[in-house]
């Protein structure tokens, strides 16, 4: 059996004893996304932070589109935010936040935070484990891909590891996970290696890097594999302790009784302790809002508005955090949920599985707008309505490896599968910015994608203007499902038409999808009977 073969067989990461304030700490091995951005070819101090929301973000009621509100108020009235009661933005156009969202809405204002609106991928799933899988691994909703979503190509680059890890280049741990849960957002094409010390004879073996012999005969080389790792993920614990140490005095404003704000604060402090781990993964659950998602009486208040106010307060003091620690120009951070929620509030005064729902990136270097449109809500919804996905996730994440670890086109595409519209999520004011040709200034009011006639019934022409470059155009019911991608290829700058032609599809509402290059636009379309 190869090593690597071994490798993948068993589990992804080492879990640490407790050695911060009671939190476990997860020091990730051969991970492929962390194999990228380790690998990237310009020397980078950046860090990535990610805040996965468990349970499916109900993002309607969390940013509220001002121009759709009527619409949206008939079909959950049983939940929406007082339109009086939400919170503006400076710049935001006609989105806005929910009440509890204050320390959001501050760091909006002081341009330190991007909205990408309606965040998700063709063919929704509705699973909170495969949704989750999906988001993790950034695969087709059809595929199923072991390994993680950035730097898959390095895992054969990466063969030897852990062996001769730690070094002198990188003596830290790649990723780091807090919390005793170990998220399938790391698993990847890794193993997932638990260690628990319990014979003082092979913890002192461990830090003084010493192994016990291995039997021999079938076995004996794994047995051997295992306790380098082990060697290995004990010398880890020491280097995040020794960061640790290195911190005694951090931000005052951090709130009681907020888990994510306690992850954010041992992330602040491991990252201003000088540790070069690249990425750093933590979590909130409860999201999963079926029932009871506000208090009828009162729909600002609530589970909803709870978990809202968790997320915002602790982004909030760990901006803030790295300031004080001197920190902060060199973290970015991103949240994300599996799904958002469907248009329609149920009976339960709560919302079901959905499809798009809106996207966060924060940090100094964060490109600071709404990207996107508000979300279209329908005069009348059923309960299977959901919102037309704008971006797809993986742009995102496309975005953030090139923009912000610099990988190189060349690696990116192998990294990602397929090629992804890059998105502007961090400023171009920042360091080690990939050199992109800027676009001409105000396209988004140019943009163009018509169809004729509208209603149709056997076909209808689409008229889309592209500025070059690489052109998707892709035609999606009113599930989220995608019907048809129509262009998906490099195209010239000009005018062009195509058509959609109906094949047996049900009368109702469909919309059409363009982007090209970091822009898009969505167009309703009716097919009639």
């Amino acid at each position: 059996m190869k090593r690597r073969d071994f490798l993948r067989l068993g589990p992804a990461g080492i879990v640490l004893p407790s050695l911060i304030n009671g939190f476990t700490l997860k020091a990730f091995a051969e991970s492929p996304l962390v194999s990228a951005l380790t690998q990237a070819p310009t020397e980078t101090d950046h860090v990535l932070v990610l805040i996965q929301l468990n349970g499916g973000n109900d993002g309607l009621n969390t940013v509220i589109p001002f121009d759709q509100y009527d619409n949206l108020a008939n079909a959950r009235s049983n939940i929406l935010i007082p339109r009086n009661k939400i919170l503006k933005l400076n710049g935001g156009g006609n989105a806005g936040f929910h009440p509890a969202m204050t320390g959001l809405q501050t760091l909006f204002n002081e341009e330190k935070l991007q909205i990408i609106q309606s965040v998700g991928y063709p063919q929704p799933n509705f699973s909170h484990f495969r949704a989750t899988d999906i988001w993790m691994s950034a695969s087709d909703s059809n595929q199923y891909i072991n390994s993680g979503w950035a730097g898959r190509y390095l895992a054969e680059e990466y063969e030897g590891f852990p062996m001769g890890y730690p070094n002198t280049v990188m003596p830290d741990p790649l990723a780091i996970q807090i919390g005793s849960f170990v998220s399938p957002a790391m698993q990847g094409p890794s193993v997932n290696m638990g260690m628990a010390i319990t014979d003082p004879v092979n913890f002192y073996n461990l830090i003084n890097g010493i192994q016990g012999p291995a039997p021999a005969g079938r076995g004996g080389k794994e047995l051997t594999y295992i306790r380098q790792v082990a060697q290995q993920t004990q010398q880890y614990g020491t280097v995040i302790k020794n960061a640790a140490a290195k911190v005694t005095k951090q931000f005052s404003g951090y709130p009681t009784g907020n888990s994510l704000a306690e992850q954010l604060k041992i992330v602040a402090r491991l990252i201003a302790g000088g540790l070069k781990t690249r990425i750093y993964m933590v979590s909130l659950g409860g999201f999963d809002t079926h029932a009871q998602q506000v208090v009828a009486s009162a729909t600002d208040t609530g589970t909803h508005a709870l978990l809202l106010k968790r997320v915002s307060e602790g982004i909030k003091a760990f901006m803030d955090d790295l300031t004080y620690l001197n920190a902060h120009k060199r973290v970015l951070g991103m949240t994300f949920s599996e799904f958002g929620r469907r248009i329609k509030s149920n009976g339960s005064v709560g919302t079901d599985h959905g499809a798009a729902a809106p996207l966060f990136v924060f940090g100094h270097y964060a490109q600071n707008e709404v990207l996107g449109q508000s979300p279209e809500i329908p005069l009348i919804t059923s309960a299977s309505d959901n919102i037309p996905m704008q971006y797809d996730f993986r742009s995102v994440y496309a975005s953030l490896l090139k923009q912000w670890f610099c990988v190189p086109d060349s690696i990116l595409q192998n990294v990602m599968l397929k090629n992804f519209q890059q998105l502007q999520v961090v400023k171009k004011t920042a360091p080690c910015l990939s050199s992109n040709p800027d676009l001409p200034p105000n396209l988004e009011n140019k943009l163009l994608l018509t169809n004729y006639p509208n209603p149709f019934q056997s076909s209808t022409t689409l008229s889309y203007e592209s500025f070059g470059g690489h052109t998707l155009l892709q035609v999606f019911n009113t599930e989220g499902k995608l019907i048809k991608t129509l262009v998906d290829a490099e195209v010239s700058a000009g005018t062009h038409k195509i058509t959609f032609e109906n094949e047996g599809f049900a009368p109702g509402i469909y919309y059409a999808r363009l982007q090209n290059q970091s822009l898009q636009l969505t167009r309703t379309m009716l097919l009639g009977r």
